[in-house]
C-alpha cells in the first residue's frame, strides 16, 4: 500500500510499524476483519479485485500495543510501481564513496618533469611596502599590486622573455604587538570586514589573547616562453668559459657578453654563443633560470622594496670552480622561440605563452643594475678569466639598511662578470 492522504492525528503514529496487529481492512464497500480468510493470499486477492474495479482507496485499522489503535489511509498500487518507487529511493540514497590511493610521487617527479624534482612554475612574492607615515604601518594592497605590475612590465621591457600566468593575494601569519597591533585593522566583528578589502595588514586576537597579524602579500606567477637546457662540458686546457654574466634591476641574471673569435671555448662548443646571438637579434636577454637544476631567479620583494635575488659575484666564482675542477655544467636559459633550439634534440618547449604587450623600441634595450647601460667589452685574450678575483674587486654580502629581511650585493667594478 502507498500513503495517499491523511489527517495529522491519523498518522501521528507513523505508517505500519513492527508489532502492529491489523484488525480491519476496508476496500471500497468491502470490509475485511481479522482473522482474514485464506490469510495473506486472501487479502491480496481482494486488493487485486478492488484495483481492477478502480476501488483503490484503502482504510486500515490496527491495534498498537495493549490500548492504542490507529487508522491508516492509503491506496492500492501495482507491484511493479512499488518496486520502481523503491528503486528510485535506493538510487537517490546511494552515495559514491571516496578514499585514498597510493601514488608513485618519486618516480613521477623523476620521469614527467622537464627538470627532475623541480617545477616549471616561476613566481615572485611581493610583501607590502612599509609605510613612511609611521612604524608598524604598511601600504595597502593596491600599492602592492601596482609594484608587482610595474616589476613585471619593466622585466618584459628590458628583454626578459616571460609571460604572465596569474596573480593572487597570499596571506602570511605573524605575531604583532605594540604600535603595530594598535594600528592594524581589527576583525572583531562582521561589520569590520568591509575595512579589509584593501588592507595589507589586519589583526585578530586568538583564544590565548595573543595578537595575530595577517599580512596580505601579492604572488605573481609567470612562465617562460621557452626554457632550454645547455650542457657545458669542460675540457682540459680550457682557461675560460667564454661568457660574462650580469643582473638586471629586476633581479634576473643573464648572459651579457660572449667571447668572439674563439670557436673552441665552452660557450661556443655548447651552442651558448648561438643562442646569445639569436636573443640579441630579437632584442631579448638570454636569462639564466637554473644552474645545475637550481633556480636562480628573483623570488621575493621585502617591505623595504629590496628584491631578493642571486649574486653575480658568487655565481661567477662557482662557475670558475667548475672550470678548475673540470666538472660539467648544466644551464637552463629563458628565451624566445629559437630556431637553433628547435633544431636541437635537446629542445624543451615551455608552456604556451599568453599574449604579450608590444613595447616601443625605445624600451627594448636592457637595463643593467651595475650602473652601465652599454654592452660590456670582451676581456682581452691575454687575460683569461678577467674579472675573477682580480685586484680591487669587492666581494661579499652586506645588509641593506632599509630592513633586516633584505640585502644588497657588492658587484664587481666591471659592468659584467667574465668566466
Amino acid at each position: 500500500m502507498h500513503k495517499r492522504y491523511s489527517r495529522a492525528d491519523e498518522w501521528s503514529g507513523g505508517l505500519l510499524q513492527t508489532g502492529d496487529i491489523v484488525e480491519e481492512i476496508q476496500v471500497g464497500e468491502l470490509i475485511l476483519r481479522s482473522p482474514f480468510k485464506d490469510g495473506n493470499s486472501g487479502v491480496q486477492k481482494h486488493l487485486h479485485k478492488g484495483f481492477k474495479s478502480k476501488e483503490t482507496a484503502v482504510r486500515v485499522r490496527v491495534r498498537r500495543g495493549e490500548f492504542d489503535s490507529a487508522v491508516l489511509v492509503g491506496c492500492i498500487v501495482p507491484e511493479g510501481r512499488k518496486k520502481k518507487q523503491q528503486l528510485h529511493h535506493t538510487l537517490n540514497s546511494t552515495q559514491i564513496e571516496d578514499g585514498y590511493v597510493a601514488y608513485p610521487w618519486e618516480r613521477k617527479m623523476q620521469t614527467t618533469l622537464r627538470v627532475p624534482n623541480s617545477s616549471s612554475f616561476f613566481s615572485i612574492l611581493f610583501l607590502p611596502k612599509a609605510s613612511e607615515t609611521g612604524r608598524g604601518r604598511y601600504n595597502d594592497v593596491e600599492d602592492t599590486l601596482a609594484r608587482a605590475n610595474a616589476w613585471f612590465n619593466a622585466a618584459q621591457a628590458s628583454g626578459i622573455p616571460i609571460t604572465l600566468t596569474n596573480i593572487q593575494t597570499e596571506s602570511l601569519l605573524t605575531k604583532i604587538s605594540g604600535e603595530t597591533a594598535s594600528s592594524t585593522v581589527s576583525t572583531s566583528s562582521l561589520s569590520d570586514l568591509p575595512n579589509l578589502a584593501n588592507a595589507s595588514l589586519y589583526g585578530f586576537e586568538d583564544y590565548h589573547g595573543v595578537d595575530i597579524g595577517v599580512v596580505r602579500a601579492i604572488r605573481l606567477w609567470y612562465s617562460p616562453i621557452q626554457e632550454y637546457p645547455i650542457e657545458i662540458d669542460i675540457e682540459e686546457g680550457d682557461v675560460k668559459l667564454g661568457f660574462a654574466v650580469s643582473r638586471t634591476e629586476e633581479g634576473f641574471i643573464y648572459i651579457s657578453s660572449i667571447l668572439e673569435g674563439d670557436g673552441n671555448v665552452p660557450s661556443a662548443r655548447s651552442g651558448l654563443s648561438e643562442l646569445y646571438k639569436e636573443a640579441s637579434r630579437d632584442s631579448k636577454l638570454l636569462v639564466i633560470s637554473r644552474v645545475n637544476n637550481q633556480k636562480v631567479l628573483p623570488w621575493i620583494v621585502s617591505p623595504s622594496s629590496a628584491i631578493q635575488c642571486f649574486d653575480t659575484v658568487s655565481l661567477s666564482q662557482k662557475l670558475s670552480l667548475h672550470r678548475h675542477a673540470r666538472a660539467p655544467l648544466l644551464f637552463h636559459v629563458l628565451m624566445q622561440d629559437s630556431q637553433f633550439a628547435s633544431n636541437s634534440a635537446r629542445s624543451q618547449s615551455g608552456p604556451a605563452p599568453l599574449a604579450m604587450p608590444v613595447w616601443p623600441n625605445s624600451l627594448q634595450s636592457p637595463r643593467y643594475s651595475d650602473g652601465d647601460h652599454n654592452q660590456p667589452p670582451s676581456p682581452s685574450s691575454g687575460s683569461p678569466g678577467a674579472g675573477l678575483n682580480g685586484g680591487g674587486t669587492e666581494i661579499g654580502l652586506a645588509r641593506d639598511t632599509a630592513g633586516e629581511e633584505s640585502f644588497r650585493f657588492h658587484d664587481f667594478a666591471l659592468p659584467a662578470n667574465w668566466v
